[in-house]
C-alpha cells in the first residue's frame, strides 16, 4: 500500500508543478497562451484575495461559461479539503479573472440548493473530472459562480 501512496503523492507533486507551468504561461502570455488546451474545458486566471493573509493570490481554473459569467468547482483533484481559493472567495466575494486575454471583474456566489442541483448536473456533463472527482470524496464539491460586476 505504501508504494501505491507514494505514486499518488508524486502524482500530485507532478500535476501542481504543471499547474503551476501552465499558470505562468497564461500569465506570460497575457493569456494569448493558456485559455484553451486542446480537448479541454476552457481555463480562467482568477485573481483573488487571501482570507487570512490579505494577499493577492492568482489560481488557474477550469471553468464553465454560464448565464454570462463563469462557473468553477472547488474540486481540489477530489482532496478531502475544499481548495483555498473557496475560502478566500467565502471571505472576499469580489475577485478578478482572466478568461483568454480579457479581464474582467467578478462577484462570486455559491448558487441556492435548487440551483447547485441543476449546475452540478450540468457541470458533471460539461467536464466529467468533476464527477470523477465527486465520487473521490464525501465532501459535495463546492460550485461557485463569478457574476461580471461593474467597476
Amino acid at each position: 500500500m505504501t508504494g501505491r501512496l507514494d505514486r499518488a503523492d508524486r502524482g500530485g507533486r507532478v500535476r501542481r508543478r504543471l499547474r503551476r507551468a501552465h499558470e505562468a504561461l497564461y500569465q506570460v502570455t497575457g493569456g494569448w497562451a493558456g485559455h484553451h488546451v486542446p480537448g479541454r474545458p476552457p481555463m480562467l486566471l482568477l485573481h483573488h484575495v487571501g482570507a487570512k493573509s490579505g494577499k493577492r493570490r492568482t489560481s488557474g481554473l477550469t471553468y464553465m461559461p454560464y448565464d454570462g459569467g463563469f462557473v468553477v468547482v472547488g474540486s481540489n483533484g477530489g482532496d478531502s479539503r475544499n481548495p483555498g481559493w473557496v475560502y478566500n472567495l467565502r471571505a472576499f466575494p469580489d475577485a478578478e479573472v482572466q478568461a483568454g486575454r480579457e479581464k474582467i471583474k467578478v462577484r462570486a456566489r455559491e448558487p441556492s440548493d435548487g440551483e447547485r442541483q441543476r449546475l452540478w448536473a450540468e457541470a458533471a456533463r460539461y467536464h466529467p473530472a468533476w464527477g470523477r472527482f465527486q465520487q473521490r470524496t464525501p465532501r459535495a464539491l463546492p460550485i461557485v459562480i463569478l457574476v461580471p460586476r461593474q467597476g
